[in-house]
């Protein structure tokens, strides 16, 4: 008999498939997250001091910039998780633009432990979600005149300890 990959001629997921869970080697369900959907859920930008602050002479802003996550159930297996982004750009006493954006996602996280489900939460699901509220806040600044704020990558693994009070990775 011919073992059934779960997709159908397209590349897509069989109907069958969503039906049954997987099962791993020892008959366990294998833990899955899904992305069901991925929204802005509030958003802000201010350039209080253009055009004077867009000109050409004046030096390269500091931009301070603060991450929070935060994770909610909905039931079912379903959680909203939301990256809240402030960025701030200021030449000397003056801010020259200001950035708010919470990004959020619903995902969907089967068969998990309880205990893995926070990490997965505050680590693995910001993670998915991060490079599309990068590209919202580098867009946004591009069209406010600025040259596009890239947000450098972060690594929500290390946020999750250091916030957990251990510091150091747990050891095994």
């Amino acid at each position: 008999m011919a073992k059934s990959d779960s997709k159908n001629g397209d590349g897509e997921a069989s109907p069958d498939a969503a039906k049954t869970p997987e099962k791993a080697g020892g008959g366990e369900a294998v833990p899955k997250i899904s992305v069901r959907t991925q929204y802005i859920k509030d958003f802000s930008f201010e350039n209080p001091a253009a055009p004077q602050s867009l000109s050409d002479t004046a030096g390269a802003p500091k931009i301070q910039v603060n991450v929070d996550v935060e994770a909610k159930p909905l039931g079912q297996d379903h959680y909203e998780v939301a990256l809240r982004i402030n960025a701030n750009g200021t030449r000397e006493e003056s801010t020259i633009f200001v950035v708010e954006l919470v990004y959020a996602g619903l995902f969907a996280l089967e068969n998990f432990p309880k205990d893995k489900l926070e990490a997965m939460c505050l680590v693995e699901c910001p993670r998915i979600l991060f490079p599309f509220a990068r590209r919202v806040i580098a867009d946004t600044t591009r069209e406010g005149g600025f040259p596009p704020l890239l947000l450098d990558p972060i690594d929500f693994g290390r946020l999750y300890r250091n916030n957990r009070g251990g510091g150091a990775a747990p050891k095994k």
